[in-house]
């Protein structure tokens, strides 16, 4: 058994929940603001609204993990969360709260299991602080994607 490690960011954007959700739901279209995430493909879709099993790849610094996660919670322009199923221990939540008409707060909590021999390098003096901070720029190009336009 490992240990659960977690990564908080969060970002104000300029533009309606509405519009927010929608880019974030192109679940697909992630490898566009996530610099790590190398590719993300449905595997079941039983919903409309967002597939319910995607299988993720992550590859970064000569690193290749691949998990499929399934969606566990999905309140629809309020909250989406996960847990890996195989593969990467993963599981996160994004909660998006509406300010004003055109202004939205988002939160993304990731969480992620390593052996503890790992999990101390992962503490935010060391490598942890890395990737929160790669999280934030993440966070902050989706931001620019969503205000640039894309998805309205």
């Amino acid at each position: 058994m490992g240990r659960w490690l977690e990564h908080t960011v969060i970002s104000n954007i300029k533009a309606p929940v509405s519009q927010v959700w929608t880019v974030w739901s192109d679940l697909e279209a992630m490898p566009l603001w996530m610099s790590w995430i190398e590719s993300v493909k449905t595997v079941e879709q039983s919903t409309t609204t967002l597939p319910d099993l995607t299988e993720w790849t992550l590859a970064a610094n000569g690193f290749r993990f691949k998990w499929k996660a399934q969606i566990n919670e999905r309140i629809e322009g309020k909250k989406l969360g996960w847990t890996s199923v195989g593969g990467l221990p993963t599981k996160g939540c994004v909660r998006f709260y509406s300010e004003n008409t055109n202004l939205t707060v988002v939160k993304l909590m990731i969480s992620y299991e390593l052996p503890r021999v790992l999990a101390p390098l992962m503490e935010p003096s060391i490598l942890g602080g890395m990737v929160t901070k790669e999280l934030q720029e993440n966070l902050d190009r989706f931001s620019q994607l969503v205000e640039s336009g894309y998805g309205s």
